[in-house]
């Protein structure tokens, strides 16, 4: 079966960055952002396209869709340029550590690799985020740093019953379709 780039994950990560650098501006409560709720979709998203075309089209990806979600975020006038810089530094840095750690770990059982590769690129993430985007701004930044992380972390655990859901889907099919 002939490979095709997945313009798929692309869009979502995209659509992940953009629409998680508008939300992370508005709080839900003192220690709680809502762009916590959208960003951890991003590592199910390259955890997929890792698991099914590899770490070079990962890496693809997250270059693409990191491109594409600075376009949206630069195209919506309300996000401050230091959210920006800090999601795109964050994003970069914990996506491609989430390929690398994904990668290393992928012959393991199925949960290891989606586990272990978002649970330490989160707290990478959390960390050059919160620290570019709020540091010094008067804002709880280090209260939604410590909310944030926490629900990245239980997303991503719901997360990892997505990943094997669909990947046992998408290994039926394909495997049905090269019969």
């Amino acid at each position: 079966m002939k490979k095709v780039f997945p313009f798929w994950g692309i869009a979502a990560m995209a659509v992940v960055v953009g629409l998680s650098n508008y939300l992370v501006q508005f709080p839900i409560n003192d220690w709680l952002v809502w762009g916590a709720l959208t960003y951890p979709l991003a590592f199910l998203v390259n955890d997929l396209v890792n698991r099914f075309h590899g770490a070079e089209t990962a890496r693809r990806v997250v270059y693409t869709g990191f491109a594409l979600g600075v376009l949206l975020s630069l195209s919506v006038e309300s996000i401050d340029f230091r959210i920006a810089l800090g999601s795109g530094v964050a994003f970069l840095t914990a996506q491609l550590l989430d390929v690398f750690l994904f990668d290393s770990l992928r012959q393991r059982r199925w949960w290891i690799a989606p586990s272990v590769s978002s649970a330490i690129s989160t707290v990478v993430d959390t960390l050059l985020f919160f620290s570019i985007a709020f540091a010094g701004t008067g804002l709880p930044w280090q209260q939604w740093a410590i909310g944030d992380l926490g629900v990245k972390w239980l997303v991503a655990a719901l997360s990892v019953l997505a990943y094997g859901l669909i990947s046992k889907s998408l290994f039926t099919v394909r495997s049905a379709g090269e019969s």
